[in-house]
């Protein structure tokens, strides 16, 4: 795979997680976290399970099996914190506060991969942090009552995501861009089934999908195929600037937010907004 095609891949993967990110947030707030994740999982399983059956044998290796256990529990826990966060925040808001998985996959990709950025990219790193504590704070005057719903389980759920991007970028590498992204989603299916189950059976579970099937659906099939396109993008390239490129997903999803949901956002969370969002573009086009 080639620059360009990489490079195509990571922007398609953005804007595939802006709109991802929107139907998420619609549906986790008619049918749950556990139920919405529960149909990504089903929906990405199933359609890419004729894609994943040729490295099926992949699997057979001891070392690959751990990576994707390892990949799948940390995807099922940060998507509900995740989920959870975007239930109770607003999307705008939501959406750059994980912006904090930048640094973070840089870190990893650092200390693992001994990958380098430069001085002016480390630079505008710090600018996207300076426009998260921004766009997250809704008075300056009362810092710890006034932090936007959500903000806390999303910086956790960002931190996570970190993770989750420099191990599926580790996995696309090492052993498949699409095992990299199939398995953890089999792996969560199995988890949140068994949670359904548990609390309530799958009466509701069913009922939820035939009454909000076309959100559900599209909502499996943006997420997906999103992680699909980071995959193919960082099994050759760079895991930190393929990242940096993505970043730029909650322009789209903070125009979604405002344009549908209508929410407020101050003064200072636009500029804050702004920062981050200008300072991913602008990260993406030094690499």
């Amino acid at each position: 795979m080639n620059l360009t095609i990489g490079i195509l891949f990571a922007f398609g993967a953005m804007l595939l997680w802006g709109i991802g990110d929107f139907l998420i947030q619609r549906t986790t707030r008619k049918v749950g976290d556990i139920q919405a994740l529960a149909w990504i999982g089903i929906i990405g399983s199933v359609g890419l399970l004729p894609f994943a059956w040729n490295d099926m044998h992949l699997l057979l290796i001891k070392e690959n099996i751990i990576l994707l256990v390892f990949l799948g529990l940390i995807v099922f826990v940060s998507a509900i914190l995740n989920f959870e966060a975007l239930k109770k925040g607003k999307l705008g808001i939501i959406d750059v506060v994980l912006e904090i998985e930048l640094p973070i996959t840089i870190l990893l990709s650092f200390v693992f991969l001994k990958e380098i950025l430069s001085l002016t990219q480390m630079i505008l790193v710090i600018v996207i942090l300076i426009g998260i504590i921004l766009v997250a704070t809704k008075s300056f005057t009362h810092w710890r009552t006034k932090i936007e719903r959500g903000v806390i389980l999303a910086i956790i759920a960002a931190v996570l995501y970190g993770a989750v991007n420099f191990y599926t970028g580790t996995s696309s590498k090492n052993i498949s861009p699409i095992l990299a992204v199939w398995f953890p989603w089999m792996m969560f299916t199995v988890f949140c089934l068994i949670i359904i189950w548990k609390r309530e059976g799958f009466s509701t579970f069913i009922d939820n999908a035939k009454k909000f099937k076309i959100l559900i659906l599209f909502m499996g099939i943006f997420d997906t195929t999103a992680w699909i396109c980071y995959s193919y993008a960082v099994h050759n390239h760079e895991i930190s600037i393929i990242t940096a490129i993505t970043e730029s997903y909650p322009a789209i999803a903070l125009f979604l937010g405002l344009w549908f949901n209508k929410e407020i956002i101050k003064k200072h969370q636009y500029l804050g907004a702004a920062l981050a969002l200008i300072g991913s573009v602008i990260l993406a086009t030094t690499v």
